[in-house]
């Protein structure tokens, strides 16, 4: 069920690591849901939040014709099927998505298959994008392979992302010119268009084979990693190289900002994020010091020695990988500063981790182990973690485990879902975190009844409250980009990350 088929050999144990790892008391784990099967199997992409305050996400496998899920569960952990792909005949309408999903402006969900679709070109279907509203209701936008030799791409592990012009962006693992994976743009409405392929440049010192998803930054254009290629002599001798980080234009200009050379990582597969800082910070499922893998912060902009690349910790730097082996997924901020995320395996039982990293302000930063699983006979608190981890506006952070849980079905387990509180406030979500002045936005929270005031980096705005969980503002005249804050009955909550206010399409 692991994205990565790829065999990982560990390199350099005798590296010297200079970072810490720290292990804590196991933080208390509440296991809200475990999968049968019937409502899906091995969910491996992150939640997300929806307006309507419940979480939602994707299975890889299970439903009710074996083709994966998109379900809905309520704060309380009550569990929906939306959808069970492969509902249509040769799975037509997709199958098993990895990807996370978003939630468009419009209110509806999008999100991506790897399989199925309604070309045949590939062994198990080229995949599909597709969209689906809160109640269930799918429509395919596009399968892709639909051009010759697969040049549309095809295969797409990661979700998308809806940028700043109202579009979504993604990329495939493979089809494309050179077969080696593309970055695409698609409209609401399906129209596709391919901005990039991978290994275009000799020796695919470009990249191949993006597993992740794009992230937009602040200056508009998109970063990505890619799982192999790049530049490194240290991976010459692996045919698919090592992986490197891109940045590309909306337009389609790709510039390679670093390639991974096995003792900073090798094989990105998670999502890079932007911090406040405005660096990017990322994980590598493998290489560092230990070969289980790296945390890494890069400058943003510039390409070739204008970024920055920084490792922040090497995994397996304890004895038996207690800290962790193999963060396949990538990073999440939270409001305390301080970044979070999972490793597939490691961990006292070899059954994945939950992680801290307090950035720092170099090499030397520190890793904390927050809980680690299957520590009780048939893991009834899950197993493998592949998928990122959701703060949710309640403070508190959610995530899933592809396995454990209920042994029995599904073999070891089905998965489960989980949160992790660690005591963090809660705060306000906008979507999406930017727009012009006039459009009227989303503010995610909870408890937001009786709210009386609603600000934009100190700028009143109007607004009205729809529930408990979403207020809808106008982004008020002469509003700049920051913080926007909300005074509720209970205090004043304020966003997450800066809203970013555009002004003919460019921040400002």
């Amino acid at each position: 069920m692991s994205k990565l088929n790829w065999v990982k050999t560990a390199y350099g144990a005798s590296l010297l690591c200079a970072t810490t790892a720290i292990a804590l008391p196991a933080q208390t784990l509440e296991t809200l849901r475990r999968f049968d099967g019937t409502n899906g199997a091995a969910p491996e992409a992150a939640l997300i939040q929806g307006t309507d305050g419940n979480l939602y996400g994707t299975t890889y496998d299970g439903g009710a014709n074996n083709g994966g899920t998109v379900f809905k569960m309520s704060p309380g952990g009550a569990l929906t099927a939306l959808y069970s792909f492969c509902a249509q005949t040769n799975c037509a309408d997709g199958g098993e998505p990895y990807g996370a999903l978003v939630q468009s402006t419009d209110g509806n969900l999008y999100g991506t298959t790897v399989g199925g679709g309604a070309n045949d070109k590939c062994y198990l279907g080229c995949g599909t994008v597709f969209t689906i509203t809160p109640s269930g209701t799918l429509t395919t936008l596009y399968s892709f392979c639909s051009q010759t030799d697969c040049a549309d791409g095809e295969g797409p592990f990661a979700g998308l992302v809806q940028a700043s012009d109202g579009n979504f962006y993604g990329t495939t693992t493979g089809g494309g010119a050179s077969k080696n994976g593309t970055v695409f743009k698609i409209t609401p409405g399906g129209a596709l268009f391919t901005l990039y392929s991978f290994c275009s440049q000799s020796n695919c010192a470009d990249g191949l084979g993006p597993v992740a998803g794009l992230t937009q930054a602040a200056d508009g254009d998109f970063y990505g990693t890619t799982s192999g290629g790049g530049t490194s002599s240290a991976c010459a001798a692996f045919s698919l190289g090592c992986g490197t980080i891109f940045k590309i234009t909306p337009r389609g200009t790709l510039t390679t900002l670093h390639s991974f050379d096995l003792t900073d990582g090798f094989y990105p597969s998670g999502r890079l994020v932007q911090a406040p800082d405005g660096n990017l910070y990322g994980t590598a499922s493998g290489g560092g010091a230990s070969g289980g893998g790296t945390v890494f912060r890069i400058t943003a902009g510039g390409g070739g020695t204008g970024s920055t690349f920084t490792m922040l910790y090497s995994f397996c730097a304890q004895t038996n990988c207690t800290d962790g082996v193999d963060p396949i997924a990538g990073l999440v901020q939270a409001t305390d500063g301080n970044f979070y995320g999972t490793t597939s395996h490691g961990g006292a039982y070899d059954s994945g981790t939950v992680f801290e990293v307090n950035p720092g302000n170099g090499s030397g930063s520190a890793l904390t182990t927050l809980h680690t699983f299957c520590a009780q006979l048939g893991c009834p608190d899950g197993s493998i973690p592949f998928a990122a981890l959701l703060q949710d506006t309640d403070g508190n952070l959610y995530g899933t485990t592809a396995d454990g849980g209920n042994i029995g079905v599904c073999g070891y387990g089905c998965g489960t879902v989980f949160s992790l509180a660690l005591g963090l406030a809660p705060f306000v979500e906008t979507q999406p975190a930017f727009g012009k002045a006039g459009k009227t936005i989303e503010i995610l929270g909870t408890n937001l009844t009786g709210a009386t005031s609603v600000t934009f980096n100190g700028t009143p705005a109007a607004f009205t409250v729809e529930a408990s969980s979403v207020i809808k503002a106008t982004v008020p005249a002469g509003a700049t980009t920051g913080t926007v804050q909300l005074v509720t009955p209970g205090g004043t909550l304020s966003s997450s990350v800066p809203f970013t206010v555009l002004k003919w399409g460019r921040p400002r």
